[in-house]
């Protein structure tokens, strides 16, 4: 047998250890061994000690700990409560609480909801009835913990009211859930925080379930039992039926949103009519069911009106006196801006002929004084016609003696881009001037007969285009602008860019850097150059 083998054996025997060897080894290293984990036992109670002699978090003052707060969510900040007697009174002090349903509802249920979109066109992916019942489990659970944390936090809030602490103050609450028969714990939050606790913010959010599409409804009596004594300022309602709003005098905002379809037209028409005090209203993607909302308040104080994707139906606004803000974004709204003395801020979004083929023709016959006319206050315009038509004529008799600023965005790449130029004709001070071209799919055809000017504009100092590609009527257009602007000190060509909004009524210009070749900005430089050889004042051209 050789000395070495090179195989291994496939179940080789355990050799037992030697007793002698194993008894040496405990009565070595067994002392050793238990003095070392008893060092580190003793290391950890020493740590665990001097941290808790050491409190940095209960040493900060209240300050700074509702600081601490006021920076994670509603939930986890209630919870604290259970820390201490210290921490009990420091929740009481918050000065918004957040509930919201999503912050409950796990990733998972979102996960189902997306295959379920994306799956829509192959049903034989998934199994739609255990994925339906899946979401609506989700939902159920979520819907539970919701209200139980809502009756819990109610219940001991009372007994803290009853216990002498000192009273809560809230200034803004924040509702999120899922419409379903507990609602009774989200009228009892509402009407607890407007009664008592003296809430100027409140946005309520309904979100209808899985099966169910329908609104929150309030009580008969409204959102509190006193609203004389109320001091709501700011009101948002999202899915939900209108409730009441006589009697709170210091309600001044509403936004209403994702109203139900089933909301009758008199609930819209009496907030302006029973809530003379409101100075913004906006309405936000409320469905009509194809009835006609008629406005006629002569007493109301609404500065600021939005309406905003408000279509199956019609809003008649016939007398606003006090109205300074006006914006109409993709609505069905029939208006006479001679009506509102006081405008100063117009924005309006309309789009027709959103059809692609051209089986489906849009008239060209409307009348831009339905949209633009009747006014002599306006200073900043914003206007946003769409659509794959030109489906309005390019003449009107309008008239905008104050205008300042004007954007006119949104537009075709296939209209003639020259057709702003009415509007300068009809704004004599106007000093800045912004369009923003979209590129669309179609080429240019929509070419408008122009006669050649006969007047000069005296204010008009800037001109910006974005989207600028220097084609034919975009370069006549920026010589018109050249040629009859006696103190225009700026055109600026941007290729690439976007309008960013600040709220309805102003906006910001982005750009985007793009290198022109050599030879494209020479010949766009010359085309200006010679179509506008005698400028009246030097003005700076910017080609990026």
């Amino acid at each position: 047998m050789p000395l070495f083998s090179r195989t291994r054996r496939r179940n080789p025997k355990s050799r037992p250890p030697d007793k002698r060897a194993v008894a040496a080894f405990h009565a070595t290293h067994r002392p050793r061994l238990r003095s070392g984990i008893s060092k580190k036992r003793s290391y950890r109670r020493r740590v665990l000690s001097a941290s808790c002699r050491h409190d940095r978090l209960s040493a900060l003052t209240d300050d700074l700990l509702l600081l601490i707060l006021q920076r994670v969510d509603t939930r986890t900040a209630l919870g604290t409560a259970t820390l201490s007697k210290r921490w009990a009174c420091l929740p009481r002090c918050l000065d918004a609480l957040d509930f919201r349903v999503s912050d409950i509802l796990p990733a998972r249920y979102y996960e189902c909801i997306r295959i379920r979109g994306e799956a829509a066109h192959f049903p034989f992916i998934v199994n739609f009835d255990v994925n339906r019942a899946t979401i609506e489990r989700y939902e159920r659970r979520a819907m539970r913990a919701i209200v139980s944390s809502i009756n819990n936090f109610l219940d001991a809030d009372d007994d803290q009211d009853m216990g002498g602490l000192c009273p809560r103050s809230v200034q803004t609450l924040r509702l999120e859930f899922f419409v379903t028969h507990c609602s009774s714990s989200i009228n009892r939050l509402i009407a607890k925080a407007t009664d008592s606790w003296g809430v100027e913010d409140l946005e309520v959010s309904a979100k209808s379930t899985f099966r169910r599409q329908d609104g929150h409804r309030f009580p008969h009596h409204g959102l509190c039992n006193d609203p004389h004594k109320s001091r709501l300022r700011s009101l948002k309602l999202a899915a939900c039926y209108i409730p009441p709003l006589k009697g709170f005098h210091a309600l001044s905002s509403l936004v209403l949103q994702d109203l139900p379809e089933s909301t009758p037209t008199a609930a819209y028409e009496a907030i302006f009519t029973m809530s003379p005090q409101l100075q913004t209203l906006h309405l936000k993607s409320c469905m009509l069911n194809l009835g006609v909302v008629a406005v006629h308040a002569p007493k109301s104080k609404i500065k600021q009106l939005i309406m905003e994707d408000c279509w199956f139906g019609l809003i008649k606004l016939h007398t606003l006196p006090m109205l300074e803000n006006l914006a109409v974004v993709e609505s069905n709204v029939s208006y006479n801006l001679s009506s509102f003395p006081y405008l100063t801020h117009f924005n309006i979004a309309f789009r027709r002929g959103i059809l692609k083929t051209r089986f489906v023709r849009v008239k060209i016959d409307h009348d831009l004084n339905e949209y633009l006319g009747g006014t002599s206050g306006i200073t900043n315009l914003i206007v946003r016609f769409t659509g794959y038509d030109r489906w309005f004529k390019p003449w009107s008799p309008l008239l905008f003696p104050k205008l300042r600023r004007l954007l006119v965005a949104d537009v075709p790449s296939s209209w003639d881009v020259s057709w702003p130029r009415l509007l300068i004709e009809a704004a004599p001070c106007l000093e800045s001037l912004h369009i923003h071209i979209a590129p669309w799919e179609e080429e240019p055809r929509d070419d408008i007969s122009w006669q050649s000017p006969e007047f000069c504009h005296n204010q008009l100092k800037e001109l910006v285009i974005i989207g600028f590609q220097g084609t034919e009527r975009q370069i006549y257009f920026v010589n018109f602008v050249i040629k009859v602007s006696m103190s225009l000190q700026l055109v600026s060509l941007y290729k690439n860019g976007y309008v960013q909004d600040k709220g309805h009524w102003d906006w910001d210009i982005v750009t985007r850097q793009y290198q022109w070749l050599n030879e494209e900005k020479v010949k766009v430089l010359n085309q200006i150059a010679d179509g506008a050889p005698c400028a009246a004042t030097p003005t700076q051209l910017v080609l990026k």
